[in-house]
């Protein structure tokens, strides 16, 4: 009893009502339980009560406040209650705790003495309060853990150790004087938590004092104000019965019957939903694809916007989705099956479009779901169609030649092969004619596809300006809808109900609308004036505009076409690119049946005739195929030029062998002209350059001429030079059947030329054809002749020049300067050869006049023979060279003789001095110059015989 009276003070914190449990209460629970434990309840019971009520009683004296409590309850409820009825409680109860409680009652006055108000800070507040913090710091820091329990054996054995309370043993005293002194410790942390806790009271009791005393005004006021609102709450409940009840009750109704319109136009446009499967599904029969698409897109804008959430329609909009990807393939596999039949249709001379009005429904739904490549299919339609057509071709033309047999020839390459030249033209022919139609067919349907692009086109463009225009006057005169809320059972805003007025005369009208067209569609007169049930969002908005493609087929084009302008024109380029890729199509097929008949030398053994044939085909359809198609495709032009190139070669080389064989076997005599030649020059000197035509019976009657009569000029020429003109005009004739061989056939005919030049000379000059041919020597008229021969191709090749002029680029008239070489050289060669003949008559001289003696008789032997020798070259050159020709060689050669008697002269020393020799000389040179002038064409030639003597010095 004596250790449990010790320990009282510490449960003083269990009574505190405005003190915070503290954890160095938990000693005395422990002690308290030991007393239980050992058997004396009875003491331990009363000792507990007097403990509680000496707590609240210390409570009470630490407040030192002016506090009357009301009932017995608020001294000590909890000490009352647990106080048994035949306790007597004298003095003596209360005389141990007197005795501890009066040191800490002086200290609690020397506290209070020391302590300043709280509403001023100085430093005497803070010194005290720096002091209790170095107290508190005197208390263990285990008893502050927020963890502390005694509950805990290691956390009770070092607050408590068991050794001070064992009294096993002699160590009795000692473990008493080391419980006395524990205890006194403790105490000593209790009065320093005590001292903290008084202060912290201090500082706040004013406020919790000034709160009690005023609750009760509190309560006063609060009863008041209570009593205020009820008597509110009646009027308003009176004003309310009298007033408003009835005008809400309207207004509730009137929402009510506008919310039960709109729930019926949600069930119509529900029955419409619901029955978009089976429409759909009616269209697709009928291949309606853009109908289709229009009412799945309405369906899904309806379901997103005015349908949504609603359960029974979960699984629509995916179903749709489905149905839309469905009808894609559709479309896809519609489109396709349609290229093929519109390809496959007998190629008649008919280009017009195969069911117009389906082909725009198609392009139209495959722009409205973005399907932009589909031309692609269309155009793998139009490389089997163009195998097909040269295939079917082959077989019908086979079909109908009985010399192949099909049986034992299976390829139809092979059979192919066995035609000859017109029945392979024919074939051709037919192929291109074909294509021609072919392609006019492509373009036709590719027209109308673009023409629908370009439709999307300008209506975007319209709609874009239409926008504009809605949007300038927008900011202009800009209205503010409404919206209506539904009425709850609570109530509405008045202000939401001033907007009813106008709804109810359009409620009537929907009404009046709805029973005069009971099938009508959903939102479309019931719905007009519902904001929550109109379709301006949905199905509105998908105005269409109609429009005429240039078949004359209208069509219906909506808004809801999501392609920009960008890949409009896109599309439209491809489209457009691929009809030229359908001209390169039969190209190319026209070129591989081409080299499938060329394989074995087919081509390089046609005739000019065939071949020039064969290129005015090639050229007609390449020509046809660019003015269809608008682009120049070069695949058969280049086959075209690669054939030429080989024909070319072939036709030059043949010409340049017949030519070689030709000079070989020339004589070097004049030839006469037959009739169909000078015919032939007279063509070209009229400006027409071409073969003549089959002779008539009239010209064979005609007899052969002695000279070629070119533009009043007489030439004397060789047969050789006959068939070169006719060669020549071969190349001319050929470049104008074939003008993309043209720049080859100058290279080709320039080196005929130069090779005829070189050749002729080396057989003449060259005297070559003493061993080629044969002849004994090489005279003045073989010399004559080809200089005449050589003069007759120097006057044609201007001509011929101006031919291939005007056939060349410009770029490429650099080839020219061939014809001027060649000029150049002809020119040299006449030059040489004009020179050998006076060198022949300059040997003479020299031969002759070397042996010359002055003395009489006169004329001399020498210059008789001279004479003699002048007529024969005259006799020899003046029927083949002109006049003008024949007087400057006999100048020339008068000059060599005068050059060789005067050295002569001058060697025997006969002077002009009037002597006798000088009339022996003079006599000579006048029989000389009588003889020579006598010649025919030369009487007027002036010799100037005065220079065969020396000039005096």
């Amino acid at each position: 009893m004596v250790l449990f009276a010790e320990y009282l003070p510490y449960r003083v914190t269990y009574c505190l009502p405005l003190v915070d449990w503290h954890p160095m209460s938990r000693p005395l629970d422990k002690t308290c339980y030991e007393l239980s434990s050992s058997g004396d309840f009875m003491q331990w019971h009363q000792a507990t009560v007097l403990h509680q009520c000496l707590s609240q009683t210390a409570v009470m004296l630490s407040l030192k406040r002016k506090w009357t409590p009301r009932n017995a309850f608020d001294l000590c409820s909890h000490c009352l209650m647990c106080v048994p009825r035949n306790l007597q409680i004298t003095k003596e109860h209360f005389a141990l705790y007197q005795q501890e409680i009066t040191p800490r009652e002086k200290v609690h006055e020397r506290c209070k003495n020391i302590c300043t108000p709280k509403d001023t800070f100085n430093r005497t507040l803070l010194h005290t309060h720096d002091k209790s913090r170095t107290d508190l710091e005197q208390v263990p820091k285990i008893f502050m853990k927020p963890d502390f329990a005694l509950e805990d054996s290691l956390t009770f054995n070092a607050v408590l150790p068991w050794s001070h309370f064992s009294t096993a043993g002699g160590k009795g005293n000692r473990d008493a004087a080391s419980s006395k002194l524990l205890q006194e410790k403790l105490s000593h942390y209790l009065d320093i938590v005590e001292v903290n806790i008084a202060h912290q009271i201090s500082l706040r009791s004013e406020a919790f004092f000034h709160a009690m005393t005023s609750q009760h005004e509190l309560q006063d006021y609060l009863r008041k104000t209570s009593q205020a609102v009820k008597l509110l709450r009646e009027k308003i409940s009176k004003i309310d019965k009298v007033m408003c009840e009835g005008s809400l009750r309207v207004l509730r109704l009137s929402l009510t019957r506008n919310n039960c319109i709109k729930a019926y136009n949600k069930l119509k446009l529900m029955a419409t939903v619901h029955q978009t499967q089976p429409t759909v599904q009616l269209l697709l029969s009928t291949s309606e694809f853009v109908g289709a698409l229009d009412l799945i897109a309405t369906t899904q804008e309806v379901l997103q916007q005015e349908l949504q959430g609603i359960h029974s329609f979960r699984h629509l909009g995916s179903q749709l989705c489905e149905l839309e990807k469905l009808i894609d393939k559709m479309m896809i596999a519609e489109f396709s099956t349609y290229a093929r039949n519109d390809l496959n249709r007998p190629l008649e001379d008919d280009c017009q479009i195969l069911e117009e009005e389906r082909l725009v429904s198609l392009v139209f739904g495959l722009l409205k779901q973005r399907k932009l490549n589909f031309y692609e299919i269309y155009g793998d339609e139009m490389i089997i169609t163009a195998k097909n057509i040269i295939k079917q071709c082959v077989v019908n033309t086979v079909s109908q030649i009985e010399e192949i047999d099909t049986e034992v020839v299976v390829k139809l390459a092979d059979q192919m092969r066995m035609m000859n030249f017109p029945q392979w033209f024919d074939l051709l022919k037919n192929i291109f004619s074909k294509f021609t139609i072919f392609l006019k067919r492509i373009k036709a349907t590719l027209n109308t596809i673009r023409s629908v692009v370009f439709l999307v086109l300008d209506k975007n463009q319209k709609t874009r300006d239409l926008e504009d225009t809605l949007q300038k006057n927008s900011a202009k005169d800009s209205t503010v809808d409404t919206e209506v809320a539904y009425l709850t059972h609570e109530g509405m805003f008045i202000s939401d109900a001033f907007s009813e007025g106008d709804l109810l005369p359009v409620a009537a009208d929907t009404t009046s609308q709805r029973n005069t067209s009971p099938n009508s569609e959903p939102c479309s007169s019931d719905s007009v004036s519902e904001p929550e049930c109109t379709t301006d969002s949905s199905s509105s908005k998908e105005q269409t505009s109609s429009s005429v493609t240039p078949g004359g087929v209208e069509m219906m084009i909506s808004d809801d076409m999501k392609l920009t302008d960008l890949e409009l024109v896109r599309l439209a380029n491809n489209i457009q690119e691929l009809l030229y890729n359908a001209s390169d199509i039969c190209h190319d097929r026209s070129v591989k049946f081409l080299m499938a008949r060329a394989k074995d030398g087919f081509l390089e053994k046609l005739n000019s005739n065939e071949f020039v044939a064969l290129s005015r085909l090639m050229e007609g359809f390449i020509l046809d195929t660019e003015q269809i198609c608008g682009r120049k495709s070069m695949s058969l032009r280049g086959a075209l030029q690669s054939q030429a190139n080989r024909f070319v070669n072939r036709f030059h080389e043949e010409r340049k062998t017949k030519l070689s064989l030709l000079l070989d076997n020339e004589r070097w005599k004049q030839a006469e002209v037959p009739a169909e030649f000078q015919d032939l020059v007279d063509s070209v000197s009229d400006g027409r350059i071409s073969l003549p035509e089959k002779k008539t019976a009239a010209t064979e009657e005609r007899k052969p001429a002695e000279f070629l009569i070119v533009e009043g000029q007489k030439y004397a020429t060789v047969g050789t030079v006959l068939l070169l003109i006719r060669i020549i005009l071969e190349y001319c004739q050929c470049v104008d059947n074939i003008p993309s061989i043209t720049t080859d056939m100058l290279t080709r005919l320039s080196d005929l030329l130069k090779y005829f030049n070189s050749r002729s000379c080396q057989l003449v000059l060259g005297a070559g054809a003493l061993q080629v041919v044969g002849l004994k020597t090489i005279t003045t008229k073989n010399l004559a002749l080809s200089s005449r021969c050589l003069q007759l191709i120097v006057h044609y090749i201007p001509i011929i020049r101006a031919h291939f002029e005007a056939r060349l680029q410009p770029k490429q008239f650099s080839m020219l300067r061939h014809f001027d070489h060649i000029t150049k050289d002809y020119h040299d060669h006449i030059a040489e050869i004009s020179a050998k003949l006076v060198a022949i008559m300059d040997s003479l001289f020299d031969k002759l006049l070397s042996k010359y003696e002055v003395k009489a008789p006169v004329p001399s032997a020498c210059f008789r023979n001279i004479c003699k020798q002048m007529a024969k070259m005259h006799e020899a050159i003046y029927d083949l060279l002109p006049e003008e020709q024949t007087q400057m060689l006999f100048l020339r050669i008068n000059a060599s003789y005068k050059l060789h008697l005067k050295r002569q002269l001058a060697h025997l020393n006969v002077v002009n001095d009037g002597g006798p020799l000088n009339g022996l000389v003079t006599s000579d040179v006048a029989f000389y110059t009588g003889n020579l002038q006598a010649l025919k064409g030369l009487n007027n030639l002036d010799l100037n015989m005065a220079e065969i003597w020396e000039q005096k010095r």
